[in-house]
């Protein structure tokens, strides 16, 4: 399939998705959904499953998207006293990190949010830890695995960064929750694009397996124009390290 053809279904998945999220006012603030990974009714329950979930309660380092569904996610992991890790918007200034006892108790809530993240946790270039579930938000997701963010593609960079840093491996469980509605039968995948391992709706819990898709062994460095390495200072470090640019 060709990438023109490829682009132009997924944008027609996105918008098919949130005009319905819209119209059947399944959305939540902040609305309109429209560009975003859109929050819905139910997300604090479709949390609360994967929370309440082994996977949850084995791991210690959390890597979670700062997406508004999943602050729920966010908040637990800090309330557990596991080490929380995130994004900070559109890779710029790195990783947030967010150690047990870096939050005073009864600021859970607040440290959850990106406001928040910033305030208490501290970026970062580098991770030194392993990372036990990478947990993303999703605009549309099938049952055999595959993902379709916002259309950014930061999603699957910070995957690849991270894969690139060894941090996480194609074992590592990629986890979303997203509203059932948020199902679609079929999203076309490219080398980059990020499978997923475990769905958390409202109404249920899905495990992927044997899905037809390998997670990306790093950065397509192939695929990334200069400007879009020299945006991204994390990107232009590993890019210097491994001789792509001087």
């Amino acid at each position: 399939m060709r990438s023109g053809d490829v682009t132009s279904i997924k944008r027609r998945i996105r918008e098919r998705i949130w005009s319905e999220m819209e119209r059947r006012n399944i959305a939540v603030f902040p609305r309109p959904c429209y560009g975003r990974i859109p929050n819905f009714r139910g997300h604090e329950v479709a949390a609360k499953k994967f929370i309440e979930s082994k996977l949850f309660e084995r791991a210690d380092v959390i890597f979670c998207c700062p997406d508004s569904p999943q602050r729920p996610i966010r908040e637990a992991v800090i309330a557990s006293g596991k080490v929380l890790i995130m994004a900070t918007p559109r890779l710029r200034q790195g990783f947030l990190i967010i150690k047990p006892g870096d939050v005073p108790r009864g600021q859970e809530r607040k440290a959850s949010t990106i406001a928040g993240a910033f305030k208490y946790g501290r970026t970062v270039d580098t991770i030194p830890y392993r990372i036990d579930v990478k947990v993303t938000g999703s605009v549309a997701v099938t049952v055999q695995g595959a993902r379709l963010g916002k259309g950014g593609g930061y999603s699957d960079l910070e995957y690849a960064i991270l894969r690139e840093m060894g941090v996480v491996d194609e074992k590592t469980p990629v986890v979303t929750t997203v509203h059932d509605i948020q199902i679609v039968d079929y999203i076309p995948m490219t080398r980059h694009d990020v499978p997923i391992d475990y769905i958390f709706t409202p109404t249920k819990s899905i495990e992927i397996k044997d899905s037809p898709f390998r997670k990306p062994e790093g950065i397509y460095w192939d695929e990334l124009d200069i400007n879009k390495i020299r945006e991204i200072p994390i990107l232009m470090k590993l890019a210097r390290e491994r001789g792509i640019v001087k």
